[in-house]
């Protein structure tokens, strides 16, 4: 069990919260300042006055390492404990780090005339929380999650910090860099804290891209988020659907934040799906030759997929995507929560990406989701999202971020998440994107799977596995009535081809895919047919 580390200034409620917490989940409590004066036998305010704030420093220091040994621990650490960034870095590596936060008259208020505050052993205490408050500012600005205390309760203060505690944290590495994704039912009214944590400056711009549909329900969440940490948010929007990823799209964006005020200390904050992310993220790569991009996904496709791994971009009328860069997020938050107003027939597109990914990396998580089929008709009913267990979403994510990790770039290994893609992105081309990507993608699985059967490096039976999973998750199968010299002749633009030839990414085996430089047409065709497309 991951530590629960408090922090923040004094008088935020640390021990008393941090208590409550220890209690309801049955777990040991640490007070570092109690611990301390136990250890030495006298109170901070006399260990600060006889051997000074410098040894009693070094005291935290050797706690903080003390207690990154241990497990499921609470713990409330002093209020300058975690000023130190080698003590904020070894509490966040073993555990999630939450700071506790006050207005500056509620801290005066609880911290009354307390003599054990031996930093506030000064004639105007208001002045000296005000002074330490802006030293301390950018230390726990650089901790994502905040909880403020005012006018809260104990038990809405404690509720608040057992939902952040359940957030799970990833991290994407690339050259020159990396990135967190948190994941975690609530995530949604913490990214503000979440933007600012990965450096972005107290009162920059952030352009929040979301499309009609997502923007009024989640917008103003985010926003009320991003304004209460400090940051200057202003909603940008794009039509809704994939026949608007266009450079048009991208265009009018640039309008829009030229009109907004974002400049090159701002940020791009992507709210909604693949598109809104792909179009966003674009936008951002290009506009003042690149500012900050954040993703806030609120389609499991999204989620489990384009968020990550930097890939941005628009497309042409001859393909999808042709036009695009990398550009790697500086954050991703993923709320579940959000799946609650994803329409069925959208949370069945984004499976196919799930299932992608136990076909290429994970054969135990393609096992799971074979053996919840029997669910999956249950998915049309009030709440749909309950079906992605918090289990199915993590293991997706770990399969696309290590193999971006590996190849963020996409000149080898990275290739492989593109099962599916070829024979995909030509049906939704030809459907002229009435298609749903989840939806083409689980074709093109399909077609892949027979071409690898017919080829022999498959075996025969994986095809109809592959098919009966998808089919029993809602997913189609069978192509659209499009001939099949029409969907070869639309693979001709697809932007994985080298020069005349085609990559075919292939299942040798549940778990198991491999990148093929060529493949026969007539291999092609045949599996086309099979998979119902007109001779």
């Amino acid at each position: 069990m991951k530590n629960i580390v408090l922090t923040g200034f004094m008088g935020t409620g640390k021990t008393t919260i941090g208590r409550e917490v220890a209690r309801r989940l049955g777990r040991l409590f640490v007070d570092m300042d109690g611990v301390i004066e136990q250890r030495v036998g006298k109170p901070i305010a006399r260990i600060f006055a006889e051997e000074g704030e410098e040894t009693f420093r070094r005291m935290e220091a050797e706690l903080c390492r003390e207690l990154c040994a241990g497990d499921g621990l609470v713990i409330a650490t002093g209020g300058g404990t975690l000023v130190n960034p080698e003590n904020r870095a070894r509490m966040a590596e073993r555990g999630v780090v939450i700071c506790l936060e006050a207005d500056p008259e509620e801290i005066l208020r609880r911290v009354g005339n307390d003599s054990g505050r031996p930093l506030l052993q000064v004639s105007d205490r208001r002045a000296r929380i005000a002074e330490l408050l802006a030293a301390r500012r950018s230390a726990y600005a650089a901790i994502p999650w905040h909880v403020d205390t005012t006018g809260r309760s104990v038990e809405e203060a404690v509720e608040e910090v057992l939902r952040i505690a359940g957030f799970v944290a990833l991290t994407v590495r690339y050259p020159g860099g990396e990135y967190p994704i948190h994941v975690g039912e609530g995530a949604l009214a913490h990214v503000g804290d979440a933007l600012r944590a990965v450096g972005a400056p107290e009162g920059s711009a952030v352009a929040i891209v979301s499309n009609p549909v997502v923007a009024p329900l989640y917008g103003p969440r985010v926003e009320a988020s991003l304004r209460a940490a400090g940051f200057s948010p202003f909603l940008c929007l794009i039509p809704d659907g994939e026949q608007h990823k266009n450079l048009s799209t991208v265009a009018d964006l640039y309008g829009q934040f030229l009109t907004g005020g974002l400049d090159r200390s701002g940020t791009v904050l992507a709210l909604g799906g693949g598109v809104v992310g792909d179009v966003a993220g674009f936008a951002a790569a290009t506009f003042l030759r690149g500012v900050r991009f954040a993703q806030v996904p609120t389609s499991l496709l999204a989620m489990v997929d384009s968020s990550i791994g930097g890939k941005t971009g628009v497309d042409l009328p001859q393909g999808k995507n042709l036009v695009g860069a990398f550009w790697q997020p500086a954050v991703v938050v993923i709320d579940p929560t959000v799946l609650e107003t994803l329409p069925p027939e959208e949370l069945r597109s984004g499976m196919a990406e799930l299932i992608k990914h136990g076909i290429i990396g994970d054969a135990s998580l393609f096992a799971e989701m074979e053996a919840i089929v029997p669910q999956a008709a249950e998915l049309p009913v009030a709440r749909p999202w309950e079906a992605i267990t918090p289990s199915l979403l993590l293991r997706s994510l770990r399969v696309k971020a290590a193999i971006v990790e590996e190849d963020p770039y996409e000149r080898g290994r990275r290739a492989v998440l593109n099962l599916g893609h070829t024979t995909g992105h030509a049906l939704e081309t030809l459907s002229g994107y009435t298609m749903r990507h989840g939806e083409a993608v689980s074709i093109g699985m399909v077609v892949a799977a027979w071409i690898a059967a017919d080829l022999g490096i498959a075996d025969g039976a994986l095809p109809e596995r592959i098919a009966a999973v998808l089919a029993g998750w809602g997913l189609p199968v069978r192509c659209p009535p499009f001939r099949a010299d029409a969907i070869w002749a639309a693979m001709a633009h697809d932007k994985k081809r080298r020069g005349r030839t085609l990559r075919w990414v292939l299942p040798r085996a549940i778990g198991y895919v491999d990148i093929f430089p060529d493949v026969p047409p007539e291999v092609v065709l045949a599996a086309l047919q099979r998979a119902g497309a007109v001779a």
